[in-house]
């Protein structure tokens, strides 16, 4: 009674059965552009933008009690269980009027994926996937950070190694079942979004255009 999972299922009903919803997962290592193209599709093609890191902050900011745990399990670094994220997520859903939706850098690993799906009971359209080589991402990451190169490159190198080893398996599970939607992710801004628009507009419209 009263673990952290227990609290977090606590009201996490499947969604109602009249709502059904579209959901993306945008998945890439930190500097990947994930932020700025997550902007570009809200703009265009109607999505809501759902990122956990920011339900979080969120959550914690409120001053709930779920925020106050959740605001202790970071300072302990420990990890936020997925069934805590998940159920923000699917709050998040169930309270916003729209029925499309870009949920970005979750799933982080194979347990948070397979959580989402038992909880929610909603596999993803498809994962947008930007893939964009470690040199390019740690060029970008420390022209972000001028100033603090040097303390900077190590955690760059952690972050890099924990997506590597935590989110591959998950793109790997979703490209077995072809869900994945790949995108190279070096090319500047502009053509990058060119290359979204592509998977976003439906092939009817493409013949029409």
């Amino acid at each position: 009674m009263g673990t952290v999972v227990e609290s977090a299922n606590q009201g996490a009903v499947s969604l109602p059965t009249n709502k059904k919803v579209t959901v993306i997962f945008v998945l890439g290592g930190p500097g990947s552009g994930k932020g700025t193209q997550c902007t570009n599709i809200v703009e265009h093609f109607g999505y809501t933008h759902l990122s956990a890191g920011d339900l979080l902050r969120a959550e914690i900011k409120s001053g709930s009690e779920n925020g106050t745990m959740i605001s202790n399990m970071i300072k302990e670094g420990k990890i936020v269980p997925s069934e805590v994220t998940i159920k923000l997520l699917q709050r998040a859903i169930q309270e916003n009027g729209n029925d499309k939706f870009l949920i970005d850098g979750f799933p982080r690993n194979e347990e948070n994926r397979a959580a989402f799906e038992l909880v929610t009971g909603i596999e993803p359209e498809f994962v947008l996937f930007f893939d964009c080589p470690e040199a390019e991402m740690e060029k970008r990451l420390l022209g972000r950070n001028q100033g603090r190169e040097d303390d900077n490159i190590e955690t760059i190198r952690k972050r890099f190694n924990v997506y590597m080893e935590s989110s591959l398996p998950v793109i790997e599970y979703y490209n077995s079942k072809g869900k994945v939607r790949k995108i190279d992710a070096v090319k500047p801004v502009g053509e990058v979004f060119e290359a979204v628009k592509a998977v976003f507009t439906p092939a009817n419209e493409k013949v029409a255009a």
